[in-house]
């Protein structure tokens, strides 16, 4: 058996088991499996892979992008520049027998560190970009934030962090005026902000200053059009949830695990 995973906290939103189970299913691959593993304290991580022997790759998601670094034996360069990791793959494994107590690097096992978001991001983007989508303005500032901000700095697009807080190059979302909010006709979220089964839920942007030139991109796909899509949507704007992301994220780590 082969053993691939999600990592996380919660997890009761995610569509990534259904996915890769899906993708097993149709591809005959019976011995290959998917699981979710909630991991409130990113400290658990070392006890986790000693326990599951067949445990090949895991993806990583909020909030334990960044943080999760420490635990890795080596980093991709695009994700060490992004310095946030959401997939990791899993070489060299032991036998459960074999494992000692104490941190990974004690045991038979290197784990490699990917950036598969930025990626994703990118080729599910550039379809909707127009002439005037020349700046950005990115909600949070999490291990999601810093892959979007790697692919449009390659674009060559121009953007703003924004969050609670208005701190050093940060807007707080009191500080999006109207200037602002016209000339950053690109804004996405990649807050969990509307994640089921918070729905409601959605960033305090004003939306009444939205038009029909904006492109409104949720990093969210559960549910498929969230309280930030359709308030945008209502103003007449493009809207872009993140499920084409997640395919594309899941696809380029079933690469990495099996390169």
């Amino acid at each position: 058996m082969k053993k691939y995973g999600l990592i996380g906290y919660p997890l009761t939103h995610s569509f990534s088991k259904k996915y890769f189970t899906e993708k097993f299913l149709n591809e005959g691959l019976d011995s290959y499996q998917y699981e979710l593993y909630p991991l409130p304290n990113l400290s658990d991580l070392p006890d986790l892979i000693k326990s599951i022997p067949d445990l090949c790759g895991l993806n990583v998601t909020v909030p334990h992008k960044i943080g999760v670094m420490y635990y890795l034996d080596r980093i991709d360069p695009a994700a060490k520049e992004i310095d946030a990791v959401n997939c990791i793959k899993i070489v060299n494994h032991q036998p459960v027998e074999a494992f000692f107590s104490g941190e990974l690097s004690s045991m038979n096992v290197r784990l490699e560190g990917y950036n598969t978001d930025a990626y994703a991001f990118e080729e599910s983007l550039k379809p909707l970009i127009k002439k005037h989508h020349q700046k950005a303005l990115v909600l949070g500032t999490g291990g999601a934030s810093r892959a979007v901000a790697y692919v449009l700095e390659k674009l060559g697009i121009s953007y703003r962090l924004v969050s609670r807080r208005n701190i050093r190059k940060q807007l707080s979302y009191k500080k999006l005026t109207a200037d602002i909010m016209n000339e950053h006709l690109l804004i996405i979220n990649t807050t969990p902000l509307g994640t089921a089964p918070n729905i409601e839920e959605c960033p305090d942007i004003p939306y009444e200053l939205l038009s029909s030139k904006h492109l409104l991109y949720d990093l969210v796909y559960n549910p498929a059009e969230t309280e930030f899509l359709k308030r945008g949507k209502a103003k007449g704007t493009a809207i872009k949830n993140g499920m084409e992301m997640l395919h594309m994220q899941a696809e380029k780590s079933w690469e990495i695990w099996n390169s």
